[in-house]
């Protein structure tokens, strides 16, 4: 059975990129959280980061260069991706937001099929599944206002007035929540990429950049139809 491209080089670099810097900035911003209603790890993270860090005010201080220089550094990795692979990018931008007839019985049925065991063949599906569309857009947008928000949280010591404590109130806010955004679609796209047998070749293909015909064809039917027709169908 032979194999057939599914992503470059740069498109597998961003995607360990992106998950190596949401690492370090989801548990350097949890080690910032001291208020134990608003941290879902409770109290024991930011202790226990901090003590590794200095202790106290110290420690804090040095989770929060980390946390920042870490955020820049990701939006500079993402600029970087851009100016490399734009039609790549342009590419994933366009398939995740072209809902086509299908997706919503396709995540329907998968949600039965996963939660009850019923719900019938799967539409055919495109370069991506719904399932995977709907974690990407809520990425998009919740990375966009994450990105926003840490710039504002940013400068806020640094450029902004003192006049400005509302919108600094606001950026807290939005950072906090689309950052709960991403990190609930995260943990339901590591167990379908990561842990679902059937998803094990999709996961695969992150390393190797390649995915098996068979696979494809079952998971992604549209996708190889396009193919079949000389259109490459990717970037």
């Amino acid at each position: 059975m032979r194999n057939l491209k599914r992503h470059d080089a740069s498109d597998i670099f961003i995607h360990w990129f992106n998950a190596a810097s949401w690492l370090v900035l989801l548990i350097t911003g949890l080690g910032l959280i001291k208020n134990e209603r608003l941290n879902p790890l409770g109290a024991w993270l930011p202790d226990a980061l901090r003590a590794l860090f200095g202790g106290g005010s110290a420690g804090g201080a040095v989770l929060l260069v980390i946390h920042e220089v870490a955020g820049v550094l990701w939006v500079l990795g993402i600029l970087a991706y851009l100016a490399v692979n734009a039609r790549g990018a342009r590419f994933f931008l366009k398939e995740i937001f072209s809902v086509r007839p299908g997706d919503m019985s396709w995540i329907i049925r998968k949600m039965g099929r996963m939660t009850v065991g019923i719900g019938g063949e799967l539409p055919p599906q495109g370069y991506y599944n719904m399932g995977q569309k709907a974690f990407a857009q809520a990425s998009v947008a919740g990375g966009v206002a994450i990105v926003l928000s840490g710039a504002v949280l940013l400068l806020s010591d640094k450029l902004l007035p003192a006049s400005a404590t509302v919108l600094i109130g606001w950026a807290v806010t939005v950072h906090y929540l689309a950052v709960g955004l991403v990190f609930a679609g995260l943990l339901v796209h590591i167990y379908m990429a990561a842990i679902s047998p059937e998803e094990k070749p999709g996961f695969r293909s992150m390393f190797t950049g390649v995915v098996p015909e068979d696979y494809a064809r079952h998971h992604h039917g549209l996708w190889v139809e396009t193919l079949d027709k000389g259109d490459t169908g990717t970037k």
